[in-house]
């Protein structure tokens, strides 16, 4: 008669050979398939859609490792199947604690967690608060054509013990702080700024406009803003006559050197130059200057350097295997 402990190690082989089993593959492939079409339509909003498919997997996997005799016979096999366990843990896992978004820094401003965009698995505990940098200016080439070229972008920044940095950024160097990586992207433009002046007191409040991206919007250079501070709506547009960006010959993104800034408010009309101002009914707003915005792509994933080291187990073992298995010797001949 069988004792309880056997009945438990029989029921337990038995489950393990169900979820090992090839018949149950197919389902859980499927169930990740309809996962990632429905992550891919509703981005943001779906992680367990692919999470819990992705750990599926893996226990699939995993039960076969532990039921199938064939993957103890050959140790690059079984060294394969483990590492692929390990790459679906870990995307499940990536899933679970990314993080990317985006922001938009005038030329001089620092960047602050508060004012980015950001969408974020449900897991994620990164110190985004904590990060600390000032955009401090940039350069976009193009080629003919009006195609980016070269994206250049001078950043300060203090190092987690709080020292000062200086260096450059690009579209493939980004500059990385508590593991988020910051990459400057094709979306930049042009920033009114103004300095408001409380009329109830207080120190002044800078504030930029970021005027639609240039050049994908060159002909709506114009944006609805309301003052830091106060409730009138204005209404902010560039004008100018330049070319900034020539398709014939290489050229380089930058202000334009003659312009009209135009602010409206009510039924008034105004045109501003630099110290000029307009008096309102919470304060005055000044017109401080024209200076430019970049966009920034914000992205946070601490899986990938393991992602990768799995993925050259894998690849690794998977050729031993072969090898082994195919390799001609001299006493096969």
């Amino acid at each position: 008669m069988a004792g309880p402990s056997n009945s438990k190690l029989v029921s337990s082989k038995l489950l393990l050979g169900k979820l090992g089993s090839l018949k149950l593959t197919p389902f859980v492939l499927l169930l990740l398939a309809i996962g990632a079409g429905i992550s891919y339509r509703n981005a943001g909003t779906t992680t367990w859609v692919m999470a819990l498919p992705l750990f599926l997997v893996a226990l699939n996997i995993f039960a076969a490792v532990l039921t199938n005799p064939k993957f103890h016979r050959s140790r690059p096999l079984l060294v394969f199947h483990l590492a692929l366990i390990a790459i679906v843990l870990l995307v499940a896992l990536g899933r679970l604690t990314y993080l990317k978004g985006h922001t938009e820094l005038t030329e001089g401003q620092e960047f602050a967690s508060l004012s980015a965009e950001v969408e974020q698995g449900p897991w994620h505990r990164g110190k985004l608060s904590q990060v600390s940098f000032v955009n401090e200016g940039f350069s976009v080439k193009y080629a003919p054509g009006i195609k980016i070229e070269n994206i250049e972008n001078a950043v300060r920044w203090r190092d987690e013990d709080g020292r000062e940095q200086h260096g450059v950024i690009g579209s493939l160097a980004p500059l990385t702080l508590y593991g988020y990586k910051f990459y400057p992207s094709s979306n930049k433009g042009f920033a009114p700024t103004f300095i408001w002046h409380p009329a109830a007191g207080g120190p002044p409040i800078l504030g930029a406009v970021h005027l639609p991206a240039y050049p994908s919007h060159e002909y709506k250079q114009a944006l609805a803003w309301t003052p830091p501070g106060s409730k009138t709506a204005l209404w902010v547009m560039l004008q100018f006559d330049e070319v900034i960006l020539d398709p014939q010959r290489p050229s380089e993104f930058r202000a334009p050197n003659q312009y009209q800034l135009i602010v409206r408010y009510g039924d008034e009309r105004r045109e501003l130059k630099p110290g000029e101002s307009i008096r309102l009914e919470e304060g005055v707003l000044e017109y401080n200057g024209l200076r430019n915005w970049m966009g920034y792509a914000i992205f946070y994933d601490f899986t990938l350097p393991w992602l990768l080291a799995a993925s050259t187990l894998a690849v690794v073992s998977m050729a031993v295997y072969f090898w082994g298995k195919f390799s001609v010797r001299a006493w096969d001949k």
